[in-house]
């Protein structure tokens, strides 16, 4: 295939397209450049088909260290396992594509995308999209729509930014990447940002240590910045508008260079409808039965004879279909049943309404030895997650692609899924992509409430024991009050909400808090998290046919009803909470630092008399004059910050003498080293006269000349505060000779 090339100038991207100069024995390839990021996406389809009824379809987005002219760094100087970056991009690239195969599509498909040059300036996640994209409209895949991403941000002045840069993102209060087909909204990511606003203070405002040190005349706080629902379905229409004219775009150039095949050879894993036909005449009160179960496990159970029972039916008739066929028939049953129930009848398998949410418990710090814990139970779905605070050393250290030095993650939330939460005998092993995509999600959903300036290190894991639909808003929900629970300071509690739709022509249903079961029949998964104020993360996969804004307008508005429900409990759990005896009691505060010098003492002293008396931990920043006292009795910890603020406002009362460069005093030694004398001055300052400073008494032992306790004359050479730099009057002479 001879090269050729394609450019777009569009949403603000200049984007250009190289095909069939690379990897041509792919089914499809791509060399894609923005800027000076350069990405190969690579497709390749096995001629046999599976016989599970799934999409086979695996996506891989790696980068490459030499892309960024790095070597890798560790022990091991070459790409190993994938990073988190690497993760959540292959996830957005697979949840974007998946909805354009057709149903029943059987032939194992892997997507691979190479970053092998890197820009700083670049959004990775939308260049992979977009060339992931490019060569599967290429491949013979049986595909004929293409994609389009677009990414929205806002900045600190509140104005919408269309693909801005990384770091206008960073700095901003929003990241939404929305990508869709035409006109249809297929997949939705959005993270509200918290961003530092300084406002102007009155004197009468200012908390009092903050009166110890340079009167500030303007003190920073932190915004959560949540979305309104309104306002987010705003940002939509504009964003839908531009995905619609650049997937149009794409697909005009790309769809007339598709590889094609002679004949159809792709194999869809479809029931015969005349085996459907016979197992929906016997099974039809069977399957509504079954889903009338009153727990997953009765559900399950009851779906499971249905397979054993059809078998026999089959048998009976001299019927033997492909066990692959009876599976996808009777799952086309078990879907239509349910479907069926929601829209005719308009009530749900576990006899809620479609606007009901499931009964929450809630227990807090029920693990003694934690710093802070909450089971959160939501129906047949239960989340125990912890909340463990450190030191800011001990937070993650990373390094994305084009970093020139490693960043630290201060605030983590890792989600665990054991095989055990859905009733499955399997061993635990390292977290997939699902883990850390849930975790990922609660993060986002967490972030904008929590104070990351704070100087330590929290760290939420979520474990699921239980599962039956929306496990990661479980994990947001318990999250928000394990933090409560550890006595982190939050802006507001946060809870989050799973929604779905059932959607067949004109008629449709939006369902709130679902369970697995009307996730995996539905047509929508859509999370919601949040606080009363608004939206704080978003989610949002639909799996055919796009949603139009009616409806998704609609789902908001019932998912921020169903939020309001679950915080009003919440709300009610976290007046309830008794702090975790293993909770390290800590008060921060800032003090002149001036004075840190006085806390400390001659020679230590002072601090070390605090710690003993106390009984706590000091640890000081003389730089910022920041102070932490920790310790396992809240009386003594309080005890010792009252100390130090008054040995800080002692400080700051006590005048500090004035020594007259080139005039002569007499002062007392105070120590001997090796390097001078510490001597005390008239007005109680201590000054070192340094060994170079002596004049000819340098060249003795200083030990056997000089002793504490007896009288010196000195000069005084310079004074900067308390620090005087002194000599000895033949010194002085001599330089001034």
């Amino acid at each position: 295939m001879q090269e050729k090339r394609a450019q777009f100038e569009l949403n603000n991207l200049t984007e250009h397209y190289s095909f069939g100069k690379v990897a041509r024995q792919a089914d499809g390839a791509v060399l894609y450049r923005q800027g000076k990021a350069v990405l190969l996406a690579t497709v390749v389809m096995e001629e046999k088909p599976v016989e599970e009824p799934f999409l086979p379809l695996t996506v891989q987005y790696i980068e490459k260290a030499y892309a960024a002219a790095k070597i890798p760094g560790g022990f091991i100087k070459r790409e190993t396992k994938p990073g988190d970056f690497e993760i959540l991009t292959s996830r957005i690239v697979d949840r974007s594509l998946r909805p354009l195969f057709p149903e029943g599509f059987a032939h194992p498909v892997q997507i691979t995308i190479l970053v092998l040059s890197a820009d700083e300036n670049v959004d990775l996640q939308v260049a992979a999209l977009h060339a992931a994209n490019a060569a599967v409209l290429l491949s013979p895949l049986p595909i004929e729509r293409s994609i389009a991403a677009v990414r929205l941000g806002r900045d600190t002045q509140g104005n919408l930014l269309v693909n801005p840069s990384l770091e206008a993102l960073e700095e901003g209060s929003l990241d939404l990447l929305l990508v869709g087909s035409g006109s249809e909204l297929t997949m939705i990511e959005m993270a509200a940002h918290a961003t530092e606003v300084i406002e102007d203070l009155e004197m009468e405002e200012l908390p009092p240590e903050a009166l110890m040190g340079p009167m500030p005349l303007v003190l920073p706080h932190q915004e959560s910045n949540e979305v309104d629902e309104e306002e987010f379905v705003g940002w939509l229409r504009m964003a839908a508008e531009r995905i619609e004219t650049a997937s149009r775009a794409y697909a005009e150039s790309f769809l007339p260079l598709k590889r094609r095949r002679d004949r159809e050879t792709f194999t869809r894993l479809r029931a015969p409808e005349e085996l459907v036909e016979f197992l929906r005449g016997r099974l039809a009160e069977r399957i509504d039965a079954a889903l009338a179960g009153l727990s997953k496990s009765e559900r399950g159970a009851a779906l499971g004879d249905l397979r054993r029972i059809a078998a026999a039916e089959l048998e009976e008739y001299g019927m033997h279909p492909e066990p692959a066929q009876l599976q996808t028939a009777l799952e086309k049953l078990v879907g239509e049943a349910v479907r069926r129930q929601i829209l005719d009848e308009r009530r749900r398998a576990d006899g809620r309404t479609l606007d009901e949410v499931r009964p929450i418990e809630i227990e807090n710090n029920l693990l003694p030895s934690v710093h802070g814990s909450c089971l959160f139970t939501r129906g047949e779905t239960q989340a125990l997650v912890t909340a463990t605070l450190g030191e800011a050393k001990e937070g993650q250290m990373y390094e994305l692609l084009t970093d020139r030095s490693p960043r630290t993650e201060r605030f983590m939330v890792h989600y665990n899924f054991p095989s055990f939460s859905v009733g499955e005998a399997r061993p635990i092993g390292a977290p997939g992509r699902r883990e850390l995509g849930h975790g990922n999600l609660a993060k986002r959903a967490l972030e904008p409430v929590v104070d990351v300036r704070l100087d330590k290190t929290i760290r939420l894991v979520s474990e699921i024991l239980e599962s039956n639909g929306s496990s990661s808003m479980a994990t947001v929900c318990g999250g928000a009050l394990a933090l409560c629970a550890a006595e982190v300071e939050i802006k507001a509690l946060v809870a989050g909400v799973a929604m779905g739709l059932v959607k067949e022509g004109d008629r449709s249903a939006i369902l709130t808090d679902i369970m697995g079961l009307e996730d995996h029949y539905g047509d929508m998964d859509f999370k919601v998290a949040g606080t009363r104020e608004g939206i704080t993360a978003l989610q949002m996969d639909i799996r055919s046919g796009g949603l139009d804004f009616s409806l998704l307008e609609k789902s908001l508005m019932q998912a921020k009803e169903a939020r309001l429900h679950i915080l009003e409990i919440m709300e009610r759990a976290r007046e309830t909470i008794e702090p975790s005896g293993a909770l390290p009691i800590s008060e921060h505060f800032h003090i002149d630092p001036s004075a840190i010098v006085h806390v400390i003492g001659k020679a230590g002293s002072t601090i070390r008399e605090i710690i003993q008396r106390f009984g706590v931990t000091i640890d000081l920043d003389r730089e910022k004059g920041k102070v932490r006292v920790t310790g396992k009795d809240r009386d003594k910890v309080l005890a010792a910050r009252e100390h130090i603020s008054g040995i800080a406002v002692n400080a700051k009362t006590v005048e500090i003498p004035t020594y007259e460069k080139g005039k002569r005093y007499t002062g007392t030694v105070k120590r001997v080293v090796d390097y001078g004398l510490f001597v005390e001055m008239p007005g109680g300052i201590d000054a070192l006269l340094h060994l170079s400073k002596l004049g000819s008494e340098g060249g003795e032992d200083l030990r056997e000349r000089f002793h504490p306790g007896e009288k010196i004359d000195v000069v005084v050479l310079d004074q900067k505060g308390r620090k005087v730099e002194l000599a000895t009057p033949e010194y002085y002479e001599a330089s001034q000779g």
